[in-house]
């Protein structure tokens, strides 16, 4: 746990980009004598690493280019990195992330792009289409449901550190309650220093949103592929459907086909799936005893 400003912000830039503690460990080799200037570094480390060491106070002026305005705290900051025990590159994406990630944004393209539409759907049909020809479209829809309430459980519960994001929920709710505190009794210094605080935690929310997001990827990863089959089987925006649909009778809208918009644009099929996705979910997360909220 950082006890000074300078290590947090040392943790904070660390958090925030990885290849910063290799910057700051070259800064801290060439400033053994006291000082560093730019010249010293600046085949070994960037411009905007150079820059982001001023920003953050861990350089200040000295008498001929730069020194560490505690040295100290910077040496402190970097032994606690080497212990986590690489919880960055726990963190960190994979290249497997990576590529979930550009197949994702692939796989969105073909909501309005056919020639990536039909490919995957066909692909996907592979698998529910004989089970479309088994079972009526609804029941079809609701068994895509279950797989895919099951996998995002799943790839939460092990893709995502809770107790990392307890750690940055805890870590916040402790500043901003020491803020309301000063700001309650008029304390304007320590405002001030609360206030770095806080900036200097903005990487610790970059690393619990790369917490959340990650599993997402892999879940939309395996979901659109599903999600455009669907899209594809009912045809929309006019394409012929690949299939025979029955129509259905629901509250308040009467018999409708699955095409059939219920609010603007939203189509029965995607709302009917939303609502399996939401219910099985809930009771597969209940049968695994998995919570998807950290802890506090």
């Amino acid at each position: 746990m950082s006890t000074t400003p300078t290590e947090r912000r040392v943790e904070s830039l660390i958090s925030g980009d990885p290849e910063m503690r290799d910057a700051i460990q070259t800064v801290l080799d060439a400033a053994e004598d006291g000082e560093v200037q730019w010249v010293d570094v600046r085949d070994d480390i960037s411009s905007g690493a150079w820059g982001r060491l001023i920003e953050k106070e861990v350089l200040e002026d000295g008498e001929t280019g730069f020194a560490l305005s505690d040295r100290d705290a910077v040496e402190a900051a970097l032994a606690d990195e080497d212990g986590d025990g690489g919880s960055d590159e726990e963190s960190s994406w994979s290249i497997y992330d990576k590529l979930a990630a550009v197949g994702t944004g692939a796989f969105f393209v073909g909501y309005s792009y056919k020639p990536v539409r039909d490919p995957v759907a066909g692909t996907m049909d592979l698998v529910l289409g004989p089970l479309q020809e088994t079972l009526p479209f609804y029941a079809v829809i609701m068994v895509i449901a279950v797989f895919t309430g099951l996998y995002s459980t799943l790839l939460r519960a092990n893709l995502m550190d809770m107790d990392k994001m307890s750690e940055y929920q805890s870590k916040m709710k402790e500043i901003q309650e020491r803020r309301k505190a000063a700001k309650e009794r008029g304390d304007d210094e320590a405002l001030q220093k609360i206030q770095e605080e806080q900036m200097d935690a903005m990487g610790d929310q970059l690393g619990m949103f790369k917490e959340q997001f990650r599993p997402m990827v892999w879940i939309m990863f395996i979901t659109i592929p599903a999600f455009l089959w669907m899209f594809w089987k009912v045809g929309i925006r006019g394409a012929s459907a690949h299939g025979e649909f029955s129509t259905v009778v629901l509250p308040l809208v009467g018999e409708a086909t699955w095409t059939t918009g219920i609010v603007g644009p939203i189509q029965v099929w995607i709302v009917w799936y939303f609502l399996c996705s939401m219910a099985f979910t809930q009771l597969i997360q209940k049968g695994l005893n998995v919570s998807m909220s950290p802890s506090t």
